[in-house]
């Protein structure tokens, strides 16, 4: 099957060949013509398998086939859970129009709003966006919803892990009824399926690949070590590897913080990625990852989705996450697009019941290696740690909110922000 016989135009199909691509991913395959025909579409694929194609060039065909007026109104939404997805399929956008008679923006919070404020006032067509900033811009008057066509919901799964449940609803109540809704999501659980159900219509659903399934050109290893020996093997297998570029994955930002410390004290020049990091510092870490230029980036959950790294080689656990799809996320920065990549998790004590939990989600049994001189703890705790803040907990849950402000209890507005 090739791009030209999904029914795209020679338009997209250029930019396409540009890319570098020839062929449809399997996700593009099935979600491309149900979209074309403007029919809703709920789709589940695997991180790095193209979904953001998948849903970004038929919607740029359908705009264009409209006759652009002279002020532009917000005619497609794209709804994303964190900074970096915003960036990323803002690119996307970007690319793929770019033999097109269309006008695209980003808006996330983190940053000035002004720069954003202006590129909206010289009007869009697409507006790619993360929930807290496109609020605050619509409540402060900046840009208006109700001439929406499209609106896509990436990362649906995300977005509830992260709470935004009521954000969306109060979204979905801006813009017009009319309108074609696509959601996308890694995973099907009972809160998605009840999510759709309030947003699509008599959706087309399509999976490029089983739910909650990790890619199979992944290699995952687990080792079990003792808590305390974390850090020492981590360095070893970078050194003894001669790893040049990894991704790992801590539980905590203070944890990501304090391993970007001791990987430094080993002359391994490691940058850390989290929600307290300002925007401007996450995307100086990323750049320098994707650049060669650091050879660790340590992230926490709020990567694990966004993060677009061609060719990355190797990602590791160092800490397993408590919610076991949060671990088919991680590994998929890796082994995308049909390259190979390595997937390690050290696994301590305490953590046997998150790895339980992992292999009854992906239903497979992982073999458990030891390494010598960094055995696991014959008498530490198999209890759970305890889970002290982040992000939260249940999946769909709602933060309980102030009812004057809208904004979670004790949260000003700029940490809020912040937060997206």
């Amino acid at each position: 099957m090739t791009f030209k016989s999904l029914g795209l135009i020679e338009a997209l199909l250029k930019a396409v060949r540009l890319q570098g691509y020839e062929t449809p991913s399997p996700i593009q395959q099935k979600a491309i013509p149900p979209i074309l025909e403007g029919l809703d579409v709920l789709a589940s694929a695997q991180t790095g398998t193209g979904k953001t194609a998948g849903f970004t060039l038929p919607m740029l065909q359908i705009l264009s086939k409209n006759s652009v007026l002279h002020r532009r109104p917000l005619r497609a939404l794209v709804l994303t859970p964190t900074r970096e997805l915003a960036d990323q399929v803002y690119n996307n956008v970007k690319h793929y129009s770019k033999f097109l008679d269309l006008r695209s923006a980003v808006i996330f919070g983190g940053v000035n709003q002004n720069p954003q404020i202006k590129h909206l006032r010289n009007g869009v067509d697409i507006l790619v966006a993360t929930p807290g900033r496109l609020i605050d811009l619509e409540n402060q008057g900046h840009l208006s919803l109700s001439k929406v066509e499209i609106f896509v919901l990436d990362e649906a799964d995300r977005m509830l892990d992260m709470g935004f449940k009521r954000d969306i609803d109060k979204i979905r109540s801006l813009i017009p009824s009319k309108r074609q809704n696509l959601m996308f999501s890694a995973t099907f659980s009972r809160e998605i399926k009840s999510l759709a159900q309030t947003i699509l219509q008599r959706p087309t659903v399509v999976e490029a690949t089983p739910e909650n399934t990790t890619v199979e050109a992944i290699a995952q290893q687990i080792y079990r070590v003792a808590k305390e020996k974390k850090t020492n093997l981590l360095i070893k297998l970078i050194q003894d590897g001669n790893w040049k570029q990894v991704l790992v994955f801590t539980r905590t930002k203070h944890g990501a913080n304090k391993l970007c410390k001791k990987l430094e004290s080993a002359r391994i020049f490691a940058m850390a990625i989290h929600g307290n990091k300002s925007q401007s510092a996450r995307t100086r870490a990323l750049s320098g990852f994707k650049n060669h230029e650091v050879r660790v980036l340590v992230a926490t959950d709020i990567a694990a989705r966004g993060l677009d790294i061609p060719l990355l080689p190797h990602v590791v656990n160092y800490e397993l996450p408590n919610i076991p799809e949060d671990y088919v996320h991680r590994i998929g920065r890796t082994g995308r697009a049909g390259a190979n990549g390595v997937a390690l998790s050290l696994v301590c004590a305490e953590e046997t019941s998150y790895l339980a939990s992992i292999e009854k989600l992906t239903k497979q049994r992982f073999k458990k290696e030891i390494i010598d001189g960094f055995e696991p703890d014959p008498n530490a705790s198999t209890l759970p740690p305890k889970q002290g803040g982040g992000r939260h907990q249940r999946r769909g849950g709602v933060r309980p909110t102030n009812k004057r402000s809208g904004f979670a209890s004790g949260a000003s507005r700029s940490s809020y922000n912040r937060r997206r």
